[in-house]
């Protein structure tokens, strides 16, 4: 069958199964399956077999389940309530006040969850109750929520950079240690938008806080700081373990459970069953995601078989684009596809199609995998199925537009980040580079 014939009905069969509210996984196996009928395969069956049980049995893998069961496990501690008291005092006088609270409180979770949705629930359910007593506007209180969740995919230990690096074949470890700065980067950015506009509209942000915030001094400041201590010791002992080459990504997330099951233990939030919902949880998630790459790597297969990557890649070099020109289309690309898919859907169900076209062009994997986690962060906070807009929907009771409007800003920041990071590829590379040299 004629290729661009193969495309089209394939797509809209994708498309459809999609649609009809199928679950992903199904859908991606139900296309790699009708492709390689009509492209005449007979051993449909064993490719199948060979290509699942391939994906899904690999070491690498193995981290995933293990960062997630961290990520539920301190879900269920006191840990936002930790962040927000450990945190406001130090921002009590910053121009934005407590809303940088929601800020700092996702990027410090983030580092402990990897999950998106997860990060901005955690933090929300915590800081929406405190910043509403105290009249923030909710505009910037959803605004500033819903964008910093997103760091939830940036920040090691990141599921989707798991995911991209099994998919993609890139190491895990370097992926983890390459998304740091430019999530420090997205950090600034946030909290610089916070801060500008609320120098703008001082009118709508709370002329002083609560007399005991205003009142406390350096030494209580630093007491209260003693709160954030044992998350912030999980963080430098996982990321440090794989910095210093003490361990593997897997090794360290290993390491990573043990000290949330520890610090659960400690601050008396360890229980026969929250030790049970938070070891279901992972397995739910787990199971989900792994089924999502079995798919796209049979889908991947299939693909191989029909010459669809290859004749893309093909046309794309035909057409003379520069590694950046090629850049904004996957870019504008990704945009439309995260109005219809969540975020790690659309990096293994591109995956396939796409690297063989960003490696002819000479882009560096590891630094594209940081960029497509850019990408997939816009998604998160676009309608109709961002993710982090239904989590703040849930948490409000508002408007999902309205939700998507309060969060555009942060749309644009997390767009600003791209430029940057196609201008100054540095800023994804460098660690990375220094790690190797060590």
């Amino acid at each position: 069958m004629d290729v661009s014939n193969l495309i089209i009905i394939l797509g809209a069969i994708l498309l459809v199964s999609l649609l009809s509210g199928i679950w992903v996984a199904a859908s991606l196996f139900l296309v790699a399956f009708i492709a390689l009928v009509l492209n005449d395969n007979s051993n449909i069956g064993l490719v199948l077999a060979t290509t699942t049980w391939g994906a899904s049995a690999t070491w690498t893998l193995a981290a995933l389940p293990l960062f997630i069961w961290m990520g539920e496990i301190l879900f269920r501690t006191k840990l936002s309530e930790d962040l927000f008291h450990g945190l406001a005092p130090w921002l009590n006088k910053v121009p934005g006040r407590l809303l940088h609270v929601n800020i700092l409180g996702c990027t410090i979770f983030a580092a402990v969850s990897g999950s998106s949705a997860a990060t901005a629930a955690t933090i929300g359910k915590m800081t929406i109750p405190e910043l509403t007593k105290r009249g923030y506007p909710i505009k910037m209180m959803i605004g500033t929520l819903a964008g910093s969740g997103t760091l939830g995919f940036l920040i090691p230990p990141s599921i989707i950079l798991i995911v991209y690096g099994v998919s993609a074949e890139v190491s895990i470890s370097r992926l983890f240690i390459a998304g740091i700065l430019p999530g420090a980067m997205l950090v600034i950015l946030f909290m610089g938008y916070t801060a500008v506009w609320s120098m703008i509209n001082k009118d709508q942000i709370p002329s002083e806080d609560d007399v005991e915030l205003s009142s406390m001094t350096f030494a209580q400041k630093l007491y209260a700081t003693r709160r954030l201590f044992p998350v912030m010791g999980l963080i430098l002992f996982v990321l440090g373990s794989i910095y210093a080459g003490w361990a593997t990504a897997t090794e360290a997330a290993a390491l990573g459970v043990f000290g949330a099951l520890f610090l659960s233990l400690v601050t008396g939030n360890l229980s026969l069953t929250t030790f049970k919902d938070s070891l279901l949880g992972a397995t739910r998630t787990s199971c989900m995601i792994t089924f999502i790459i079995a798919g796209a790597a049979f889908l991947s297969l299939a693909m191989g078989f029909t010459g669809i990557p290859r004749m893309l890649a093909e046309s794309i070099s035909a057409m003379g684009l520069s590694p950046t020109e090629l850049i904004i289309m996957l870019t504008l690309f990704f945009m439309v596809l995260g109005f219809f898919l969540d975020g790690i859907s659309m990096v293994v169900l591109t995956t396939s199609i796409v690297l063989p076209m960003v490696e002819k062009s000479g882009i560096d994997l590891m630094w594209f995998g940081i960029y497509v986690v850019l990408v997939v962060e816009m998604s998160q906070i676009t309608p109709p199925v961002g993710f982090n807009l239904f989590v703040m929907q849930g948490l409000t009771k508002i408007n999902i537009l309205k939700v998507a409007g309060y969060a555009m800003p942060f749309f644009f920041l997390l767009l600003t980040a791209i430029v940057l990071l196609t201008v100054f590829p540095q800023i994804a590379t460098w660690l990375p580079e220094l790690m190797t040299r060590k």
